[in-house]
């Protein structure tokens, strides 16, 4: 209860009444030793150690309308236990708590002596030496940053040449250029004013020719209509020496996509269902603009995004799967932390923490984390604090093993898969264009006493409005203003300060309180946790009686901002945060830049600002008395307040936005640089159109043949091509089919002599698919008990052949590919025993989207299917097969809370005949034994190994491929490579399915699932927590369903429906 007077006093006042209540109720009771039990006194001096503030004070207001003397002492009661009842579950939730950090630690430290035991085989005792030293050093920030920055060439002028395509993504909240609505709700703050500027400061570096700002579009009448606009322009392109213009599209842009429901404003927490199709459309844009770049800086070569930066946790995530569909880097700035937030709600023992995740859904959040850490070249951060204290909880971050693999990598030493994100502290940057920094003149108490006088027949000076509005509150507009600038959050603790100030004597009389919270128009209105905080600083005003010394005006544009902080400069006022944990602060360096002192918490970034500023205090946001002291200490002592402020206007410039952008595309440019392996095949594509369009004049004609034969005898496509023309005896149809016979390429064995057997036959290059303007994929899990599938797939697979080419008039630009977890070994015999010809399909995705394959195209001289090979350099990435082979094993087959491995009885064995290259196939023996795929990914992560492991066939294999390898990720391949839209897509499931089966339901593809035909998958084993419904929608446009048993005509209804969405 320390430092929280106002509950003392309700106890106090608790003790008495009930003490008397109990007496007059019970005065003739006496225990068994002849003494009077007070329980109402018991509970609150013995047991109670903290309580909800508002819970208490709302049972302490029933208890005192109740008039009834008996009531009036059950109701006490009844209080009392409530609150022994809320301590005890608080009490267990410590405990439960402290117990899990435990086991985490020991994980991590397990985790970390596997990686280093694993790698040590390749150094010699000396360099072994030297790890472990480099492990326990220890370095000052400044000396770990100038180690690390020193060997990099610093960004500058000389990098004109470049013409840069950077990708920013900021998903939630109200994002635009200009009027920003900053503290509307808690998604509209800092974050949205940061990756604006960013984008803004990045079209004016050197080398930068476009950076595109991507966000939610919204078309609500809640909000303003320019939040619907498609495209926003934020500034204009840079210029060469001379003065011309480098480009039309050159630029910083918001672009808007469209995802989630089209009429609706959705707060971040309900946007991650639809997270997939924001992915899709992202991608679409990114396609069309790499190609408009092309032509006006690429020479007709696509122009690839350099980076790809997502910020927050929805936007990382996203980041994550657009990174790996289009093979470039990817950076991330998390803002704020999921982990961190779930410790601090834990620890104030008020929620269990599945009532945190019903009200955050901080699970899906911290999952989406981990996978951003996944796939993250490099993570950028605003404090040394935010690495240590905050990322260092992730599984997918270690220090000391990041240490370990950078000395690894300098040494050239194969780190044998192993991976950990950079981490790098950049403080954000302010744009101090509008900035005037002016000492003290004449003209400030002009101002001030102007606005107060209002005398008339005067002419007073033209007053800044919100000066005015401010100024409506006070009785003495000349004392110094101490200004606090924040949303009405509970963590910005901004009751705290409103008690401070009102328990403070010296300092109410010294200075004025002004408290800037955001926007708003009715407070039952607002949100549940703004609306508690305004309604509490109003009542702790009128305890206080503050009338007169406390502003709290209900609007602000965000151009006002400036005018308030140079309002409280005037007055020779204190900036005040109080957070309760600031991850940075940049109100800070604002203020700092229009001449104002701060007063900081002292947790989290204001620490670094106030060690490189040097203008003002750091308190702890706990102590009531302390933040008092410090305020009145600046505002009083003149000298410390005239030293903070020239510091502070001395410093600034290490905040500003050209410094932040060089730091940033420095060490950007140090990241491992990537883009789509085809691209040196771009340019020779259009070559070959002419001759392509032979190739699908065949297949037009193969596919009229199918439809009239697919519901009758035959099921072969080739067949059904020479037997149609031979039945119906048509020489027209047989003269059509020589001219194009005539026209293609000769076969793939009559070029071996003058190519060297290379696979440089024309349609080995260029599948059908390119041709395609609709792909239906069936991914139909659908398995025995053995692993096999069932008989009844062929009969579906067959209906599905046969409803895709009902309609006449989409059949012949439709095609078909199967996705699958079986090895395409498998897939064909599967599709033999159908009697389906292989060559019905397009595109063959095999083994849980390890590989491509397409059918007609990419044959070997034997005749066997070969392999996309770009597909296959294209999931290369941070791929660890021998690593992850003896990790695996070695996981499975240590009990939990043991450090050693037991062969004894291993519930997987190695499936050699069913992996590849880049799929690792273990046969599940005890499915009982195994651990849920969220288990084995935390502890891979933790050694330092990416991938993406999954359960499939029905729980009888597992299989582990590379981490940007899916099924889903490879249809966005197909979109990349041959510019089939997803949105033309249709995937078929089941009702459940692998693993994998949840990525392939959302996005702006058409996802058709057929009841009845899957009966048991694979998904149980997938998480300790399910989150099914934060991972796809359970309503959407794009997803339909058909009952068992549905035949052709039922499933061509479905799709010709289902076609229609988003359209």
């Amino acid at each position: 209860m320390a430092g929280n007077e106002w509950i003392n006093g309700y106890l106090e006042a608790i003790l008495h009444s009930g003490a008397a209540a109990i007496e007059e109720q019970k005065q003739a009771q006496v225990n068994e030793k002849g003494g009077h039990f007070n329980p109402t006194k018991y509970f609150v001096e013995e047991v109670v150690t903290g309580v909800d503030e508002t819970d208490l004070h709302r049972t302490w207001i029933k208890v005192v309308a109740t008039r009834n003397t008996r009531e009036r002492s059950s109701r006490l009661e009844n209080m009392c236990w409530r609150i022994w009842h809320l301590t005890r579950k608080k009490k267990q939730l410590e405990s439960e708590e402290n117990q899990r950090l435990a086991k985490r630690r020991w994980e991590r430290e397990q985790g970390r002596r596997d990686a280093t035991e694993d790698m040590s085989e390749d150094l010699s005792e000396g360099e072994k030496g030297d790890i472990i030293a480099e492990m326990v050093q220890c370095e000052s920030p400044n000396r770990r940053f100038q180690r690390n920055f020193s060997s990099l060439e610093v960004w500058s002028d000389d990098k004109k040449e470049k013409k840069l395509y950077i990708v920013l993504m900021s998903l939630h909240g109200l994002v635009r250029g200009e009027n920003m609505e900053l503290g509307r709700d808690s998604d509209t703050g800092g974050q949205v004013k940061y990756v604006v500027e960013l984008a803004r400061a990045l079209a004016k570096m050197p080398g930068v020719y476009r950076v595109d700002l991507f966000t939610r579009q919204i078309s609500s009448p809640e909000v303003d209509w320019s939040y619907g606009e498609p495209t926003e322009m934020l500034t204009a392109g840079a210029e060469h020496g001379d003065g011309n213009e480098i480009g039309e599209s050159s630029g910083a842009y918001i672009i808007r996509i469209p995802f989630g429901p089209r009429d609706k404003y959705l707060h971040k927490e309900l946007l991650w269902p639809y997270s997939q199709e924001f992915v899709d459309g992202a991608l679409s844009h990114i396609l069309n603009m790499s190609k408009v770049l092309g032509e006006q800086i690429g020479g007709g070569r696509p122009v690839w995004p350099y980076v790809i930066h997502g910020h927050y946790a929805d936007a990382g995530d996203s980041a994550a799967l657009l990174s790996g569909a289009l093979n470039v880097p990817m950076v991330l700035t998390g803002h704020s932390l999921g982990r961190n937030k779930l410790d601090q709600l834990l620890k104030q023992g008020r929620q269990s923490k599945e009532d945190i995740n019903s009200t955050y859904k901080i699970m899906r959040r911290i999952e989406a984390e981990e996978l951003s850490l996944d796939a993250a070249e490099l993570v950028i951060t605003s404090t040394e604090q935010e690495i240590e204290e905050q990322w260092g909880l992730y599984d997918g971050f270690d220090v000391k093993l990041e240490k370990v693999l950078r000395a690894r990598a300098r040494r050239g030493v194969d780190c044998h898969g192993r991976y950990m994100p950079r981490m790098v502290v950049i403080p954000p940057g302010m744009d101090f264009s509008n900035v005037v920094i002016q000492e003290d003149a004449p003209e400030i108490e002009g101002e001030i006493a102007a606005l107060g006088a209002g005398t008339e027949g005067s002419s007073p000076k033209a007053i800044p409005s919100i000066w005015s509005e401010v100024m409506r509150f006070l009785t003495n507009p000349h004392k110094p203003i101490i200004l606090a600038l924040s949303r009405p959050d509970p963590k910005k603790n901004i009751t705290t300060l409103v008690k401070a100030f009102g328990e403070s004597r010296p300092l109410r009389e010294l200075a004025n309180l002004t408290l800037i919270m955001g926007n708003r128009d009715d407070i039952d209105e607002m949100s549940s946790g703004n609306a508690s905080v305004l309604t509490t600083v109003l009542k702790l005003i009128d305890k206080y009686d503050l009338y007169g010394l406390v502003a709290y005006p209900k609007h602000h544009k965000q151009s006002d901002v400036p005018e308030i902080y140079r309002l409280a400069a005037k007055t020779k006022g204190v900036f005040i945060n109080p957070a309760l944990v600031e991850p940075f602060g940049l109100t800070l360096i604002e203020a700092a830049a229009h001449g104002l002192p701060m007063v900081a918490t002292k947790n989290g970034g204001p620490v670094d600002i106030q060690r490189a500023l040097n203008n003002g205090l750091l308190v702890d946001p706990h102590d009531q008395q302390g933040i008092a002291d410090a305020l009145l200490k600046l505002v009083s002592e003149k000298n410390l307040w005239q030293d903070c402020r020239k510091n502070g206007w001395k410093n600034i410039h290490l905040y500003s936005w050209p410094e932040h952008c060089r730091t940033y595309l420095t060490r950007v440019a140090a990241c491992r640089m990537r883009h789509p392996q085809w691209q040196t095949d771009t340019p020779g594509d259009e070559t070959f159109v002419d001759e392509m369009s032979f190739n699908d004049s065949l297949k037009d004609v193969q596919d009229m043949s199918l439809r009239l034969s697919v519901d009758g005898e035959k099921t072969s496509l080739n067949e059904s091509l020479d037997h149609a023309a031979a039945a119906n005896g048509d020489p027209e149809l047989q003269d059509q089919v020589k001219r194009v016979l005539s026209k293609i390429k000769k076969p793939e064995s009559e070029l071996k002599d003058t190519e060297g057997g290379k696979l440089d036959k024309l349609a080995s290059k260029y599948p059908f698919l390119r041709r395609r303007r609709r792909l239906i994929v069936i991914a139909l899990d659908c398995y025995d008990s053995k692993g096999f599938p069932e008989k009844k797939m062929i009969q579906v697979v067959l209906d599905i052949l046969k409803a895709g080419r009902f309609d006449s008039q989409t059949a012949r630009v439709t095609g078909f590919a199967i996705s699958t977890a079986m090895p395409v070994s498998e897939t064909l015999n599967f599709l033999k025993a159908a009697k389906i010809q292989v060559t019905e399909f397009d595109a063959l995705i095999c083994s849980s989207g390890s590989e491509v394959y397409y059918p007609g195209t990419y044959i070997e001289e034997d005749g066997k299917l070969f392999p996309d090979p770009d597909y296959a350099s294209h999931i290369d990435y941070r791929w660890g097969c021998e690593g992850l082979k003896k990790t695996i094993w070695k996981l499975m087959n240590t009990p939990e809370g043991e450090g050693k491995s037991h062969c004894t009885s291993s519930p997987i064995e190695e499936d050699v005949q069913s992996s590849n290259a880049h799929c690792i196939t273990y046969t599940i023996k005890d499915p009982k034994k195994v651990k849920k795929v969220d288990e084995i990914r935390q502890k891979l992560r933790m050694r330092g190994l990416r991938c993406h492991p999954m359960y499939c066939r029905n729980l009888t294999k597992m299989q582990t491929v590379p981490l940007v390898a899916s099924r889903a990720q490879a249809l966005r391949y197909l979109f990349v490579r041959w510019r089939l839209n997803v949105a033309n897509m249709f995937v078929i499931l089941g009702e459940t399915g692998d693993t994998d089966y949840e990525e392939l339901i959302s996005g702006t593809h058409k996802t058709l699932i057929m009841k009845g035909v899957v009966a048991k998958g694979s998904d149980e084993l997938l998480r300790t927590t399910d989150l099914k419904d934060d991972i796809f929608p359970t309503e959407s446009p794009f997803i339909t369903s058909i009952s068992d048993g549905a035949k052709a005509e039922e499933i061509a209804n479905a799709l010709k429906q289902i076609s229609k969405a988003g359209q």
